[in-house]
């Protein structure tokens, strides 16, 4: 599962993190990074200039995606993007540029719409669109574009959960709908550090488009 989040978070943050852990923990593996450099990450911070730019953010994600399946450790493992606000309208729109990799699509509290009609109307990958109860103008957007949505769809809403999933057990809640939902459209794949013997490896990616990326591969 490749990663794609919003403004404001990072490879890093404890709910990424969290998720990654679930997902992993059902066999699922899990590559995060960041869509912005550092630099760019303090621009918009001050200015807000990258965080709605969904063709960049959708641009980079391709690339992960290219590296991911380009790389020997990963070769065969099917691939399904999990979106968080506006990383979820850059994973809808890679979805449809890369429609023979990406197998299914997870967005968490996410700006859908603002991938365009456009987009929403040729996904193909089956999507899941995750929104807490209390988080009312994104459950209002979500429920608009179920109606704008072809592919197979889902809308889930998690009560007492409001946009960031703070609220206790509401994010756990979040992330194993969204593994179940993976986990229906394609089978797990498993991996096994022979040399060391662990149960999985970490490694970093760098490249003139994105900071850094975080692989966590998980066996049983």
């Amino acid at each position: 599962m490749i990663f794609a989040h919003g403004s404001g978070s990072s490879r890093f943050s404890e709910r990424n993190q969290e998720v990654a852990r679930r997902f992993n923990d059902r066999g699922l593996a899990t590559l995060l990074f960041d869509l912005l450099t550092s630099e760019e990450e303090e621009l918009d911070r001050r200015s807000g200039r990258y965080r709605f730019n969904i063709a960049l953010l959708a641009h980079r994600l391709v690339i992960a995606t290219k590296w991911a399946k380009e790389n020997p450790e990963l070769a065969g493992m099917k691939i399904g993007y999990f979106g968080a606000s506006t990383g979820a309208a850059a994973a809808l729109v890679a979805a449809v540029e890369m429609p023979d990799s990406v197998v299914a699509v997870v967005s968490r509290g996410g700006r859908v719409d603002l991938a365009g009609g456009a987009f929403i109307h040729e996904l193909r990958a089956p999507i899941l669109l995750i929104a807490g109860s209390a988080d009312y103008e994104i459950v209002r957007i979500n429920r608009r574009v179920t109606k704008e949505l072809k592919a197979l769809h889902r809308l889930k809403i998690i009560d007492g959960a409001t946009h960031l999933f703070s609220e206790p057990g509401t994010l756990q809640e979040a992330a194993d709908h969204a593994a179940h939902w993976f986990l229906d459209h394609f089978p797990v794949s498993h991996y096994r550090d022979s040399s060391s013997g662990s149960a999985g490896v970490s490694l970093s990616l760098t490249n003139q488009r994105s900071r850094g990326a975080l692989v966590s591969r998980q066996s049983q």
